[in-house]
């Protein structure tokens, strides 16, 4: 995920042209910095797998990464406390949102000896880095880079695939169609609005995905699209122009699927000139309410579709909460809970196949494949219950309704 001018997805993937190299430093000195709760592992079916993370914890992405990282240390923590047949070193490293510095952070952890990956945390640098772990036949879980790009396999909308499938790389989060689409068929369900406009970065894979799923289903579900404008990364600072279209075409509700900063400034701009529309957006507006220097007043109401809300009573979350808040002082994001269950997913896979730690990353690769792609592997987590996968490596899970109120997200 990302934020503003800076966090272009496409701009990122434009740059991978080249894989950046590391040499054989030790990760203590790796130039991208490094986190790492690693000790030696011993051999054979007894020693720990090495769970390797990647995503930015400086830089504008940070809230991002930083949360990813966390959560998934609150699972290798649990895990390793109840001292079962599976235990985990964990290292995660900081890619800055930079793909060329997420791939030397990835070549970096394969010299500390990573066997399976769960990241990367953002688009671009997991577009780039899933290349590196295919061509490895590495296992690999990203909890939040959702473009189709990332696992590959998928058609474009004229039934070609560009990318090909990706068959080690499987995702936790929603893809950006499913995101599109399931937007549509909720505003739909719940009669959320009568007269849609549509507000998306033109510029960004991400955004471009979504509103292209969404306009689609839009049409099929029957709902009214009054107003469709888009922006750029270099001219998201003034939205008067959009705001003003879907005001003047009597918009009720605004779908905005893009980052947190230009939602931020479409929220305070619409303030200003008046204009109160109900808002709706995606995963990518988790992040709003801790953005700094943002009056969270202006996103009351606001609402998302995303498979994670700090409000769940569940003992499940409440439990991973009241760690994460004791462990961080914060409050988990559905990035945390992401990577959180993540780790849960590789270790239930790990033994469903009966995975040993000293195997080969392919042969360690291809057991978590078959196991996380059978028919009667199911995990219920932080995101959801019930979860599948399937051999496109999308995941089959409900999202949640979730609206701001009270500056906290609530279940709708």
């Amino acid at each position: 995920m990302a934020s503003a001018k800076s966090i272009s997805r496409r701009k990122f993937v434009e740059l991978v042209g080249a894989t950046g190299v590391v040499g054989a430093a030790a990760l203590t000195t790796a130039g991208c910095g490094s986190s790492s709760s690693s000790s030696s592992s011993e051999s054979g079916s007894t020693a720990k797998f090495k769970v390797g993370g990647i995503g930015p914890v400086t830089g504008a992405a940070a809230i991002y990464g930083g949360a990813c990282k966390n959560g998934a240390q609150v699972a290798i923590d649990e895990i390793n406390a109840a001292a079962g047949s599976v235990q985990f070193d964990y290292n995660f490293q900081d890619d800055e949102h930079d793909p060329e510095k997420s791939v030397n952070a990835y070549n970096n952890l394969k010299d500390w000896g990573m066997q399976v990956l769960v990241g990367t945390t953002t688009t671009a640098p997991c577009v780039a880095v899933s290349a590196e772990t295919n061509s490895d036949n590495m296992f690999e879980l990203t909890p939040s880079a959702s473009s189709t790009d990332v696992i590959g396999g998928q058609p474009d909308d004229n039934g070609n695939v560009s990318t090909p499938r990706k068959s080690n790389v499987f995702q936790m989060c929603f893809t950006d169609p499913n995101q599109g689409t399931a937007s549509a068929d909720y505003i739909s369900k719940q009669s959320l609005g009568t007269k849609i406009a549509v507000i998306y970065n033109n510029s960004d894979t991400y955004s471009t995905g979504i509103y292209k799923k969404f306009a689609s289903e839009a049409a099929t579900v029957g709902l009214s699209i009054v107003s469709t404008t888009t922006f750029t990364d270099d001219t998201a600072t003034d939205f008067s122009v959009q705001i003003n279209d879907a005001k003047n075409n009597g918009a009720d509700l605004i779908f905005f699927p893009i980052y947190y900063t230009p939602a931020s400034l479409i929220l305070k701009q619409a303030s200003t000139l008046g204009y109160a529309p109900k808002f709706f957006g995606t995963d990518g507006l988790d992040g709003l309410l801790t953005l700094e220097g943002f009056d969270t007043t202006l996103a009351e109401g606001v609402m998302l579709l995303t498979p994670f809300t700090a409000d769940a009573t569940d003992d499940k979350t409440q439990t991973f909460v009241s760690t994460y808040k004791k462990n961080y002082d914060d409050t988990p994001n559905q990035f945390a809970a992401d990577a959180y269950d993540c780790v849960y997913v590789i270790k239930q896979a790990i033994e469903k196949s009966s995975a040993t730690a000293d195997l080969s990353i392919s042969d360690l690769c291809d057991k978590l494949v078959e196991a996380i792609t059978s028919s009667d592997f199911t995990y219920d987590g932080l995101t959801g219950t019930g979860m599948t996968w399937s051999d496109t490596g999308e995941v089959s899970k409900a999202p949640k309704g979730m609206v701001i109120k009270n500056g906290a997200y609530a279940a709708m």
